[in-house]
């Protein structure tokens, strides 16, 4: 019976040693820290890699140095002039001090979420509604400024905030609405107009570069035409230089012959014949 519970008791405490032993050994990614409290006082971060602790002596808190994404919900804001919108929005951090980002702050996640909303309010709170709808990228540089301004004493780097979506009142949607239709028919009619005066010009133009070319074609026909009455002159006075007196005298012979030819009467008085008649009326 004794040596029963002696086994017992020996397997008992060797149990509680492998287990006293496998808690007393960590192993640490290369994205995590572990702070080490021995005692309740801090020995700093440990880590990556393999970590030992002292059983029961030592107390350890794991923290995450990657870059992290949190997500605000719909928050509602007064503008700087009285409008009341619903604003949401994301931020990234980054914990660089393990050990400051445990020590510091008790529960670092509700203290960031209740810092931001704050801070959202603060920031909305010092713009007009009109500056808000449209500088957004000016309020996340202003958000996130702020944040890390609180954060840093954390250890914990704010790197971007993001506004998601801004919600105003209905009236103010109704209204941004109707201008934006309105903007959309002045433009409509603008392109609409610009393009029947782009087809006006390019019809005047189409009109003016075909009369253009018709009075051109018409100057170089008369050009040409000019050119063929010349050249036709040239031969002709050029073919009469070779021709002496009894060629001609053959032509009109020529001539006078195929005039009468024909079944018809004809009296055919030669140019000498009037000349000579001529001569006798005078002498008379």
């Amino acid at each position: 019976m004794n040596t029963t519970f002696l086994i017992c008791a020996i397997a008992a405490v060797g149990a509680i040693v492998v287990a006293l032993f496998m808690t007393a050994i960590r192993i640490i990614p290369e994205y995590q820290r572990l702070v080490v409290f021995r005692l309740g006082r801090s020995v700093g971060e440990k880590g990556p890699g393999i970590v030992f602790l002292i059983p029961v002596v030592d107390s350890a808190r794991k923290v995450d140095l990657r870059e992290q994404v949190r997500e605000i919900p719909h928050q509602t804001s007064i503008t700087k002039d009285n409008a009341a919108i619903s604003v949401d929005f994301i931020w990234y951090y980054k914990v660089l001090d393990a050990e400051a980002s445990v020590i510091q702050v008790g529960n670092f996640e509700s203290a960031a979420e209740g810092m931001a909303t704050t801070t959202l309010r603060a920031v909305i709170g010092g713009i007009p509604l009109d500056d808000v709808l449209s500088e957004r990228d000016h309020i996340n540089d202003m958000l996130r400024t702020r944040l890390d301004e609180v954060t840093e004493r954390w250890g914990v780097k704010v790197t971007n905030v993001e506004i998601r979506e801004i919600i105003p009142p209905k009236e103010i949607q109704d209204a941004m609405n109707r201008q934006m239709a309105a903007e959309r028919e002045r433009r409509a009619q603008v392109t609409q107009s610009t393009g029947e005066k782009e087809a006006s010009i390019n019809i005047a133009d189409g009109k003016k570069q075909a009369a253009v070319l018709e009075a051109d074609g018409q100057r170089q026909s008369a050009i040409l035409r000019a050119q063929g009455y010349a050249e036709a002159l040239q031969l002709i006075f050029k073919a009469a230089e070779d021709i002496d007196e009894k060629t001609m005298t053959l032509q009109y012979f020529e001539a006078l012959k195929e005039m009468g030819k024909g079944a018809s009467t004809k009296f055919i008085f030669p140019m000498e014949f009037t000349s000579m008649l001529g001569d006798f009326i005078k002498n008379k």
